[in-house]
This record gives C-alpha cells, structure tokens and sequence, in this order.
C-alpha cells in the first residue's frame, strides 16, 4: 500500500510539473471541461434518494394486525440483596451451581483489590456509610413510600379511569342522539305525507266552502227574484181585482141597484 501511495504521489508530481512546464490558454480548459462534464455526470453513482426510497418500504409484507398490547407489570422482576435481579443468578446456575455468583463476586473484589485496580480510600468508607443509610430508609420507610406511591397511583388511574367513562358515556350518548337523528330521518318521509295530506285536506276543505258561498249567494238571489215575480203578482192581481170592482161598482145603475133589491 506504500509502495501504491508512493507510486500515485509520485505520478501527480509528474502531472503537476508538465502542468506547469507547459500552461494551458484558459479557453482550453473551459472546452475541456466541457466536453468533460457529461462523462463526468454519467461515471457518478446513482443518487442517494433511491436507496431512501426502497428503505421507506416496509420491510413487513403481511397485514399489519392491529394486536393488544400486553399490561404493564405492576411490580417489578425478583431480586436478591435488593440489588441483584434473579435472572443473574438462574443464568450462572447450569455452569457454576448455587454459590457461582457469590464467587464471582468475591474474586472480582479480591482481583479489583490485589491489582490495585480499586484502592480503598476515605471515600470508600464514605460510600459505606451512606450505602448503609439508603439501606437503613428503604428498610425503615420503604414500605410506606410504597404505599404512598401505590396510593398516588391508584388515584391517577381513578382519575384516568374517571375520565375515560365520561368520555364512553358521553360517545355512548352521542352513538344514541345520532340513533334517534337517523330514526328521525326515517320518519321523516311520512311526517312529509301527512303534512301533504292536510295540505290537500286545507285546499279541499277551502274550496268546498267556497262552493257552499257561491251557493248561498246564488240560492240568496235567486230567492229575491222569486220573491219580486211573487210579490208583482200579488200586487197585480190585487190591483186587477180593486180596479174590476171599482169598475162593476161604478157600471151599476140606480135602477139596477132597486131591480136586486126587489129580487
């Protein structure tokens, strides 16, 4: 790979010295890199965004399956030593039995302490020290700060159930008006038939009293007319009869009047 450096280093030396020892007009190298340009463009690896492309498909080709997920442990794993989870222990069981851990501990301090690897120190003991402080309060008041931890949990999950049953209440009654709206809308055709109908019952009704006005107009002149012919007949016969007796009376003689009285 040296001897390749060497060998490239050296080359463009060359190139760089003929450069020098025989310049180029600038418009030379304006054609040059002209004519250059395309094979140039074409000799470039293809552009990135394919390879984003085809990495944006997903890689899954079944159906996505919309699955529960699994709960939240309400307590965490076992341990040991408040410190040391279970699963430690279980994986070193097969190769070294019951006391492996507790070796590979032993000999990684002892190790750590021989290599002066760790060097015990004053702050050593202070870790001790407070090591056995956090000891002594989570055995003194660990219970009760779980407890209390339990009990502002229970309450954020009250609340939180709280609020997503008024949220299911308020769908459920909101899933219930929408059912009585669609009920609604069925109906609505034959509340349209029945307005239609008494609309049709108002117009006959209508038009059956105005039958009844021009007939009681008609039959009222009618009657007028009627009454007139009977009352200019009345007159005329009465006037016809008045004026025949005027006239007998006044043809009757005095000699006709003695001949009835004799008679």
């Amino acid at each position: 790979r040296r001897h390749l450096g060497a060998e490239a280093a050296g080359g463009h030396r060359d190139a760089e010295s003929r450069a020098a020892a025989s310049p180029v007009p600038p418009a030379m190298l304006s054609r040059l890199l002209l004519r250059a340009a395309p094979a140039a463009l074409r000799s470039l690896p293809p552009p990135i965004t394919v390879g984003v492309l085809h990495a944006a498909r997903p890689l899954h080709t079944t159906q996505q399956c919309p699955a529960p997920l699994p709960p939240l442990p309400e307590k965490g794993g076992e341990v040991r030593h408040g410190l040391i989870p279970e699963e430690f222990f279980q994986f070193l069981y097969p190769k070294t039995g019951v006391t492996g851990p507790y070796m590979l501990g032993t000999g990684l301090l002892l190790y750590l302490l021989s290599k002066e690897i760790y060097v015990i120190n004053h702050e050593t003991v202070a870790a001790a020290c407070i090591l056995s402080v956090i000891i002594y309060g989570v055995k003194k008041y660990g219970s009760a700060v779980a407890d209390f931890a339990d009990k502002l949990n229970e309450e954020k999950v009250s609340k939180a159930l709280a609020a997503k049953n008024e949220v299911i209440e308020s769908l459920e009654s909101a899933i219930e008006q929408e059912k009585k709206e669609q009920w609604r809308i069925e109906g609505r055709s034959y509340l349209f038939d029945t307005k239609r109908n008494n609309i049709a019952m108002l117009l006959e009704i209508n038009y059956r009293e105005r039958l009844l006005m021009v007939y009681n107009e008609v039959k009222k002149r009618l009657d007028y007319q009627v009454a007139m012919q009977n009352l200019r007949r009345q007159k005329e016969q009465d006037h016809m009869i008045n004026w025949v007796e005027k006239n007998v009376i006044q043809s009757i003689t005095p000699q006709q009047e003695g001949v009835w009285e004799v008679h």
